[in-house]
């Protein structure tokens, strides 16, 4: 996780903690672009190896406003299609937010398995 979560050449290097079991959890730390400092957690709620993946995500910052994120594996010619769900947001703004982070997050992934 930390080769792709949030790496850029101008930005401190992720930290990622990760308990994977059903009811056990994760946390990862990075810095934005200005430096500032970002902590998401969650519990993982469910887990099908190599298939699908359910977790709670919740923002230090903002404990109150948990959402749900749902990745979805399944086999595509030869290799895998990835698809990521993340829901329950409080508004739009927050939700696209989201988008921008998780795309530039799978961006990298995708460079890293190249």
């Amino acid at each position: 996780m930390i080769r792709w979560w949030g790496v850029t050449p101008h930005r401190k290097k992720p930290i990622a903690e990760t308990d994977l079991r059903i009811g056990g959890g994760f946390r990862v730390q990075f810095w934005g672009q200005n430096g500032e400092h970002h902590s998401v957690s969650g519990l993982y709620r469910e887990i099908v190896p190599n298939r699908k993946l359910i977790f709670t995500w919740t923002w230090q910052s903002t404990p109150e406003r948990e959402s749900l994120v749902t990745i979805d594996i399944a086999p595509a010619n030869d290799g895998s299609l990835l698809t990521l769900t993340h829901e329950q947001f409080i508004d739009d703004k927050v939700r696209d937010d989201h988008r921008v982070g998780w795309n530039d997050a799978l961006d990298n992934l995708e460079r890293l398995l190249a």
